[in-house]
């Protein structure tokens, strides 16, 4: 069901909603954490059918609008929507256990992928999956550059800032946060003085949402009720940080990775794809945590889980403390540095949805904010595309210099699959692991 459709038959019904008891939330969160698959885009698409169509828990506007208030956030916005949608039904409780078991279920699926991947990835077979896996995570971030541009760049002003963005990455590394503040300042003044060029559908759908059925009220907000949230879940970001430092020192992997995905959790503004450039330039070029080949590899096992895709993060927090455990063993190394990876990327998300939830009204309408954000998305694309060829130079140019054939077959066959077809990612990379499984045992690699 569209947008319009699925408007219209909220309208039809009257604008009812049904408010589910907290066990039956607690049940519906606990499902949608094993079967989130598809990238925040199915996932935002598998909650509002369920929460809106079927179940009519929240309305249509109220989640379109909750939608849009999480995209204007750092961090994964499927997993801040759940939070949102969680906090709406239930208050805080609602909102914890709605974002928890969004992760939870990934958080254990994937340690055991990156266990077995860093245990085994060098017996022949499992190399070969992973060698037929690069080209299709190559595919699926260049049909991401597709999809979302399509969408954003719809005009020649988005265009050029989705092509300065990407030249300012890809050629002259310009950091990845001050990309976002610069299409964000250009957005609010070029908002005042061509609204035309930096509005556009976006203000279209912001005004939208502000017609339509009322659902649950929202909470009263106050100065006592801020800083009582901001300083309980700062506390919880940063606790585990201080007790690596405590245990492990300042300079230990740990607590290296707890302080730069704590900084990447208040930047990372346009999901996985967008963040993936800011991580490799650090974790792979800087830190050398992992190789550029086993980001691809971990972003791979990150689209077949469930959860958001973000939780790639986790996989390079793995590698970080199994390549460099320091005075621990690999494997307790590994599983703290996935944890406190994981930590510092996700519970920030309950602080900015817990402390703007409430205000969230207060955002309809607000052109100016529209106009940022409409820059800020066509940034965003060409930092995706920058990711896409930094992710083409290394599939298909892999080291040694010659051309990998295979590799560009399987990516764009996968790439026309997934645009013309609308093949799901999860056959793509499993039909691509296979194929690398069989492309290796018939002798041809």
């Amino acid at each position: 069901m569209n947008k319009a459709s699925a408007q219209l038959a909220v309208a039809e019904s009257g604008h009812q909603t049904s408010h589910p008891t907290f066990r039956e939330a607690f049940r519906f969160w606990l499902k949608l954490g094993f079967v989130s698959f598809g990238g925040p885009t199915g996932q935002i698409a598998m909650m509002h059918t369920e929460v809106v169509e079927k179940k009519k828990w929240v309305g249509e506007r109220h989640f379109l609008h909750a939608l849009n208030f999480c995209m204007l956030l750092p961090g994964p916005e499927a997993q801040q929507l759940a939070i949102y949608i969680g906090w709406l039904l239930h208050k805080t409780r609602g909102g914890i256990v709605a974002g928890a078991l969004f992760v939870i279920p990934s958080i254990f699926i994937l340690w055991t992928l990156s266990y077995i991947y860093v245990a085994y990835g060098h017996v022949p077979s499992i190399a070969a999956i992973f060698y037929g896996l690069k080209p299709a995570v190559l595919a699926i971030v260049a049909a991401a550059v597709i999809r979302i541009g399509s969408k954003a760049l719809k005009n020649a002003v988005m265009w050029a800032i989705a092509m300065t963005a990407f030249v300012a990455i890809y050629f002259f590394r310009v950091p990845f946060p001050l990309i976002i503040i610069g299409a964000g300042i250009i957005g609010l003044t070029g908002g005042k003085i061509l609204p035309q060029f930096f509005l556009g559908s976006l203000d279209h759908d912001a005004r939208s949402t502000s017609s339509g059925e009322e659902v649950c009220p929202t909470p009263r907000s106050s100065f006592i009720r801020v800083f009582q949230i901001a300083a309980t879940w700062i506390f919880l970001w940063w606790l585990p940080l201080a007790l690596a430092g405590i245990f492990l020192g300042t300079q230990h992997t740990i607590f290296r990775e707890g302080l730069f995905f704590s900084k990447a959790a208040l930047v990372t503004f346009g999901g996985a794809y967008a963040v993936l450039p800011y991580v490799s330039q650090l974790a792979v070029e800087h830190y050398q945590w992992l190789r550029a080949d086993q980001m691809l590899d971990g972003l791979g096992l990150a689209e077949t889980t469930p959860g958001p895709l973000i939780m790639v993060l986790q996989f390079a927090g793995f590698l970080g403390g199994w390549n460099h455990p320091g005075n621990l063993p690999p494997l307790l190394a590994a599983t703290l540095g996935a944890l406190i990876t994981t930590w510092t990327t996700f519970v920030p998300c309950f602080l900015w949805v817990f402390i703007g939830a409430p205000y969230i009204e207060k955002l309809r309408g607000a052109r100016q904010l529209t106009a940022a954000l409409s820059t800020v998305t066509a940034a965003v694309v060409g930092v995706i595309l920058n990711l896409a060829v930094w992710f083409g130079v290394h599939v298909i140019f892999p080291p040694g210099g010659n051309v990998d054939w295979f590799a560009i077959v399987v990516c764009a066959i996968a790439f026309v699959g997934m645009l013309r077809w609308k093949w799901s990612i999860i056959p793509v990379i499993l039909g691509s692991g296979m194929l690398g499984l069989i492309y290796t045992l018939a002798g041809f690699r």
